[in-house]
């Protein structure tokens, strides 16, 4: 992969990040005042996460398309590993920010379920853009 192959990629990683953050931030004020308090946390989590896996899956397929991105491994795992970076910057920047606490704190606190859910999410949504590449050359 050249320079600008990877550079493309981290753009598209860019931009994937932030269409499923932002759906995710969306998705969350619904999540926290409507369900939490109706249903618990790890229900909540649990009922929001089909609705960030079908978020995951068209924004991946959608930014794939959009910066056309070729389905060989290295640009499509450049792609997700960065989007996951970016995901974990603000998960842990932010959220931590506004939760005002600490990162010891915030793996102490999190679910044992719905955080595994979570944890399993992420991996999926990095290697996501490669899975779905295989599927085109397969295909």
């Amino acid at each position: 992969m050249n320079d600008n192959g990877l550079r493309g990629a981290l753009v598209a990683g860019a931009v994937y990040f932030a269409v499923t953050f932002g759906a995710g931030f969306c998705l969350a004020l619904v999540r926290i005042p409507f369900l939490e308090p109706r249903f618990g946390a790890r229900w909540a989590e649990l009922i929001e996460m089909p609705f960030m896996l079908v978020v995951i899956v068209l924004a991946c397929r959608w930014t794939v398309r959009r910066f056309a991105i070729p389905p060989g491994a290295g640009a499509r795992l450049a792609m997700g590993f960065s989007a996951l970076a970016f995901m974990l910057a603000a998960e842990f920047g932010l959220v931590l920010a506004l939760r005002d606490t600490t990162i010891t704190r915030y793996f102490e606190t999190r679910d044992p379920v719905s955080g595994t859910v979570y944890y399993l999410m992420l991996l999926l949504f990095a290697v996501l853009p490669h899975l779905q590449g295989r599927r085109l050359r397969q295909g």
